[in-house]
């Protein structure tokens, strides 16, 4: 049995696994496929659903080292968008021991976000979601961290349950108070909230 490296789960790679590599653009559908995960390699992929109206409800945010797909979920319907160009290994799913670190870290992630969506006032829940980006898919930069993951304001309101209207609003609130500075189209979170 190979030794797990570090949470990055290195130990899905072509060494020990039958995988095949794939590139998508940014704003892409990604197949799901029945028996198979994807792993990402580079970039950010989110899950989502639709809900009875049909609007879209964002189930994670997931990036390099993690595994996204059907055999993780019971949720229907059940997609997966790029949001950046990515590179994944598709996996195929068998109950191998070390795949459970694997699940383990998907469900910890997943009930994070459930913690922040489950807000009840939407200033924390924007706050609280700026943070999980900003640890996620962040870099340390001199007055804080950047949060390298462009969204759109559209894809933050979706994932908060709220409108881009408030989204937008809030940011800019943000931006007054001094929780967070716009650089070069990238929010940076100070150091003062982290």
């Amino acid at each position: 049995m190979k030794v797990l490296e570090n949470r990055n789960f290195k130990f899905l790679s072509a060494s020990t696994v039958d995988v095949k590599k794939y590139t998508f653009g940014s704003r892409d559908w990604i197949p799901v496929r029945q028996g198979f995960l994807w792993k990402i390699e580079r970039g950010a992929v989110r899950t989502l659903t639709w809900n009875q109206q049909g609007t879209p409800v964002t189930l994670g945010l997931w990036g390099a080292g993690d595994v996204v797909g059907a055999p993780l979920t019971r949720v229907e319907p059940y997609k997966i968008e790029s949001l950046t160009p990515v590179e994944l290994n598709l996996v195929p799913f068998q109950p191998w021991e070390e795949l459970f670190f694997s699940l383990i870290s998907y469900v910890q992630q997943s009930e994070e976000l459930i913690r922040i969506i489950r807000s009840d006032r939407v200033p924390m829940r924007l706050h609280q979601f700026l943070i999980w980006l900003a640890e996620k898919f962040g870099t340390p930069v001199e007055i804080g961290r950047r949060i390298d993951l462009r969204l759109t304001h559209q894809d933050i309101a979706e994932f908060i349950g709220t409108s881009r209207v408030t989204v937008t609003r809030l940011i800019k609130l943000f931006e007054r108070e001094g929780v967070i500075v716009r650089a070069r189209r990238h929010l940076i979170l100070l150091d003062t909230i982290m």
